[in-house]
């Protein structure tokens, strides 16, 4: 018997106790059809659904449908939006614009991308950075940033839809700047606010200081109609104010969070500024500063760095969801950031609670008229050679010493050549997840015994349910899926060893 302690936290069950002592000793390794979004502001503050399904050794009976597990996208500063049946996401790709849709939220990680904008223009068809989704009238507005080459080239643009599919086709529509103000601005994004359009960003100030919140008028979804206004804001670090998002209650007042700290380090976190309704945006004195951060590190859970985030509904309007982006590890890096979603409370004051951010593997409830299926988590500690099982073949060693790095606290590791772990399931795809390190090698992967695909489970910094294979679509039916030790290792990697933590199953 496995002993557990129950999480403080409602709803949840908290990790073995062997991996918590292992890590307290240090042992261990606004979007869719509306801009803003409205929830009650008399609802009680709400903590994410989690199933309080406990990890057993022992087979385990299959998840309820309709759960899912995080993360739902390998990508960092998610746009994400429900729109006539689908989820649309859209992340930081680098080169392009690229966009997943999905039925339900649970086969996001799954999903197929579109590449939906390639510039061809050299001063912005670089670093091209945070996308923003939001739809007026027929047509959807694809902002995001854009340089060539050198950061202080970064500037805003925004592409327009052809029609009505958030999958576009795109055509270029605008650069984004205020009216005699052509200066350094990134991750742009509008919102509506008594009746009037404006844009939110962050800026570089007069005097040379960057990553502030400015605030601009718009007569239309790609121009900037009036002077832009700064917007001091609090923070838990002094040197970034980013990624300005809205969210608004039911009794009308406007909640412009954004991300404080620099993307990059552990303390990356979501602060807001408010607004009573009928204000004046452009007036700063306006604008009353939240106490925060709203959402931030969580170093019980394994959760550094969540920030960078975008609201959404549920499909059937009735809940308030966040997307974010956040790491596994303390260490500062902008690499190994993935996209999370969870869904959010409110406060009897109507503050929004957003709670704490949720640990990966977790297993979280679809959001409410997500038509599912939910997957299906298969342990590496679910031993055997049934259905949902998986099998050792040649040396293995397990343990708790990855703590909140894996899927409940363990995981299996092997260094031996030719070693292999075999997964059987019933199902339509599979996902693994496991941990990437310096001392990880190259595995070979096989599906019902056919040829083996190469995967390097190599990665830098250590870091703890990281997306290594997903298999091609498959026959609805019983399938294996085998992980081969190959020995071998890129020029980078101190060993060879490949570690097994969770398959994900998709019905």
């Amino acid at each position: 018997m496995r002993l557990v302690r129950l999480d403080r936290r409602p709803g949840r069950l908290a990790r073995p106790l062997t991996a918590l002592l292992v890590l307290f000793l240090g042992a261990g390794l606004s979007a869719g059809a509306t801009p803003a979004h409205t929830a009650p502001a008399t609802a009680a503050p709400a903590a994410t659904a989690i199933s309080t399904e406990a990890p057993t050794d022992a087979p385990a009976g299959p998840v309820a449908a309709g759960r899912f597990r995080n993360p739902v996208n390998t990508g960092a500063d998610p746009t994400l939006v429900h729109h006539q049946g689908s989820y649309y996401v859209a992340t930081t790709q680098g080169d392009a614009l690229r966009i997943w849709r999905s039925p339900s939220i649970a086969t996001l990680l799954t999903a197929d991308a579109k590449e939906v904008w390639r510039d061809s223009d050299p001063s912005r068809n670089q670093q091209v950075w945070a996308p923003t989704l939001f739809r007026s009238g027929d047509r959807w507005y694809l902002y995001y940033t854009a340089s060539d080459g050198q950061d202080s080239a970064h500037r805003m643009y925004v592409l327009e839809s052809a029609g009505t599919d958030p999958m576009g086709p795109y055509h270029f529509k605008a650069k984004i700047a205020a009216p005699g103000s052509d200066r350094w601005a990134i991750d742009g994004e509008p919102f509506q606010f008594g009746g009037r359009l404006y844009f939110a960003w962050s800026g570089e100030r007069d005097d040379g200081v960057r990553n502030q919140l400015f605030l601009a008028p718009m007569s239309n979804p790609w121009t900037l109609s009036g002077a832009r206004v700064h917007l001091p804001a609090a923070g838990n670090c002094p040197e970034v104010r980013e990624g300005p998002t809205p969210l608004t209650n039911s009794a009308g007042r406007l909640f412009l969070t954004y991300s404080a700290c620099d993307t990059g380090k552990p303390d990356y976190a979501v602060w807001a500024k408010s607004l009573a309704p009928g204000a004046n945006p452009l007036d700063p004195g306006s604008w009353r500063q939240e106490p925060g951060p709203l959402l931030s590190r969580d170093d019980a859970d394994g959760v550094y760095g969540p920030g960078h985030h975008f609201f959404f509904k549920s499909p059937d309007g009735t809940e308030d969801w966040i997307a974010y982006h956040a790491k596994s590890t303390s260490t500062v890096t902008y690499n190994w950031r993935t996209t999370r979603v969870q869904k959010i409370g409110w406060t009897s004051a109507g503050t929004p609670a957003l709670g704490s951010p949720v640990s990966l593997g977790y297993t979280i409830d679809l959001p409410s008229g997500d038509p599912g299926p939910g997957t299906r988590a298969i342990n590496d500690t679910d031993l055997g050679t049934g259905d949902f099982q998986v099998s050792y073949g040649g040396a293995w060693s397990s343990g708790s010493g990855c703590a909140v790095q894996c899927f409940w606290g363990n995981d299996h590791w092997s260094g031996a050549t030719n070693a292999t772990a075999t997964f059987r399931f019933t199902g339509t795809r599979v996902a693994l997840l496991s941990v990437k390190d310096t001392g990880n090698g190259i595995a070979a992967i096989s599906v019902d015994g056919g040829p083996e695909q190469r995967v390097d489970f190599y990665g830098t910094p250590r870091v703890g349910e990281q997306l290594q294979y997903v298999s091609p679509a498959l026959t609805p039916g019983a399938h294996t899926l085998t992980i081969r030790v190959t020995g071998e290792r890129n020029p980078a990697a101190s060993g060879p060893v490949i570690s097994v933590d969770r398959a994900e199953i998709y019905p």
